[in-house]
C-alpha cells in the first residue's frame, strides 16, 4: 500500500514533456450559390473530410458547426450571431483553434482571430501544414516551400497589427511604432518575395531535370503509366502490389506526396514504368497545383492514366468526379484513362471476391460511382483482379507506344 501510494505522489509531482494536441473547432457555410466546382459536394461530408484532415496534422476535433446563408460574409465569413456562438462554444469544447472549410481571405482572417481570440485557420492552410509534414524528397520541400510562401504574402500584414493598434491608440507608448511596424511590414513582403523568387528558380531546375529524364524515356520507347486518384484511395497499396516497390502505405489523407517511379511489366512481357503522384483533394488549393507542376508534369508524358477509386467510400462518386475535374483542369481529360476500383475486399461480410460490376451495384457497402466506362474490380491489398488491371491498361495504350520497339 505504501508504495502504491508513492507512485501516487511521484506521479502528481513529475509533468509530461509530451505536449497536449490541439483541439480544433470546425466551420463550414452552406451558401445558397455554390461554386460550379464544388456543387457535387454535401457540405456535412466536407466538414467530415476537414475533421480527417484535422486528425492527419496531428490534433483533435473539438466540435464543428455548420451555418446557411446567402453568401459568406466579406467580412468575418460567417455572420456575427455565429461568430458570437463560436466563442461561448470555447467554455465547454476547450477548442485551441478554429478551421474554415474553404480559403479565407486575409482580412476575414484577422477579423476572425480578433473576434475569437484563437488560431484561425482555413482548409488550404491546413492542407499546406499536412504537406509540409509529409514532404521528404528536396523536390518535395521546395514545391511545399514555394506555396507556403505564396499563401503567407498576402497575409503578412496582419502579423504587425498589434503596432498599428498602438500608433492608433494616442497613448504615450505608442510614440515611436507607427514607422517602425509599417518599416517591418514591408521589410517582411520584400524577404517574402525574394524567398518566392529563389524557391521558383530551384523549383525550375528541377523540372529541367525532370524533362531530361522525359526525354530519355521517350527515346527508350518505354511506355508509362500514371496513377490518379483521390488521397487515401489505395494508390500506393497498388504499387506496392504491382511493382514490389517500397514506398510508404499508411490508411492516412496524403500518406504519399513525393512522385515515386518503379518498372513494371505488362501481361505481353514488355518492360513499362508506374508513377505515382500525390493524391487529389476537393478544393485543392491554387498554390499547391502551381506549385506542384514539376511533379504533375509527369501525368502529361504518361500514355494511360490509371484511375483508382476506393468503392467503399460513401462520397466514392463525389471523389472521383473531382479527380476528373481536376484533370480537366490540367488539360489532361483527353488521355486514355483505366478506372479500378479498389477495396472490393471490404463489401462482403464473407471475404469472397466480387467478380463483376452487377455483383457490386448489389453489395450494400459500395459507395454509388457514377463510371462512363467499363471499369475494372480490384483489391490492391489482397491482390485481386490485378491480371485482368494490366491486360485493361495495356489494351489502352496508343497503338504507337505498344508498337515501339524496345531497347
Amino acid at each position: 500500500m505504501l508504495c502504491l501510494c508513492r507512485r501516487r505522489t511521484i506521479a502528481k509531482t513529475l509533468h509530461s514533456n509530451v505536449l497536449e494536441p490541439e483541439r480544433a473547432y470546425l466551420v463550414a457555410v452552406e451558401a445558397r450559390h455554390r461554386s460550379q466546382h464544388t456543387s457535387h459536394w454535401d457540405t456535412e461530408a466536407s466538414l467530415e473530410e476537414l475533421g480527417e484532415l484535422v486528425r492527419t496534422a496531428g490534433a483533435l476535433v473539438a466540435g464543428q458547426a455548420i451555418q446557411r446563408l446567402e453568401s459568406p460574409s466579406p467580412a468575418t465569413y460567417i455572420g456575427k450571431g455565429k461568430v458570437a456562438e463560436i466563442k461561448r462554444e470555447r467554455e465547454s469544447s476547450g477548442y485551441t483553434m478554429v478551421v474554415f472549410d474553404e480559403e479565407l481571405s486575409p482580412s476575414q482572417q484577422r477579423n476572425l482571430e480578433r473576434e475569437l481570440d484563437v488560431k484561425v485557420l482555413d482548409r488550404t492552410a491546413l492542407i499546406l501544414d499536412i504537406f509540409a509534414m509529409r514532404a521528404r524528397t528536396r523536390e518535395g520541400r521546395l514545391q511545399v516551400a514555394l506555396a507556403q510562401a505564396e499563401y503567407l504574402l498576402p497575409r503578412l500584414a496582419g502579423q504587425w497589427s498589434h503596432l498599428d493598434t498602438l500608433g492608433r491608440s494616442g497613448a504615450p507608448g505608442a510614440v515611436g511604432v507607427r514607422g517602425p511596424g509599417e518599416t517591418q511590414i514591408e521589410t517582411d513582403r520584400r524577404l517574402a518575395r525574394n524567398k518566392i523568387t529563389r524557391l521558383k528558380r530551384e523549383i525550375d531546375e528541377v523540372r529541367k531535370q525532370r524533362r531530361l529524364y522525359r526525354s530519355r524515356r521517350q527515346q527508350a520507347a518505354v511506355p508509362i503509366v500514371a496513377l490518379v486518384g483521390y488521397t487515401n484511395a489505395g494508390k500506393s497499396t497498388l504499387m506496392r502490389r504491382l511493382t514490389a516497390a517500397d514506398v510508404k502505405v499508411e490508411d492516412q489523407l496524403f500518406a504519399t506526396l513525393d512522385p515515386t517511379t518503379r518498372k513494371l511489366r505488362l501481361p505481353s512481357g514488355r518492360p513499362a514504368l508506374l508513377t505515382d503522384t500525390v493524391g487529389f483533394i476537393q478544393k485543392l488549393p491554387a498554390q499547391l497545383v502551381a506549385a506542384f507542376q514539376a511533379t504533375l508534369e509527369e501525368l502529361a508524358d504518361a500514355g494511360v492514366l490509371l484511375h483508382v477509386v476506393d468503392i467503399t467510400h460513401p462520397d466514392a462518386a463525389q471523389q472521383s468526379q473531382t479527380v476528373d475535374d481536376t484533370l480537366q483542369e490540367l488539360g489532361l481529360a483527353g488521355k486514355h484513362r483505366v478506372i479500378a476500383l479498389n477495396k472490393i475486399d471490404r463489401l462482403r461480410g464473407d471475404g469472397a471476391q466480387i467478380t463483376d460490376l452487377q455483383e457490386l451495384a448489389a453489395a450494400e457497402d459500395a459507395g454509388p460511382v457514377v463510371v462512363g466506362q467499363e471499369a475494372v474490380l480490384i483489391s490492391a491489398k489482397k491482390g485481386w483482379g490485378l491480371e485482368n488491371l494490366l491486360l485493361r491498361v495495356e489494351e489502352a495504350f496508343p497503338v504507337t507506344s505498344t508498337q515501339a520497339p524496345s531497347r
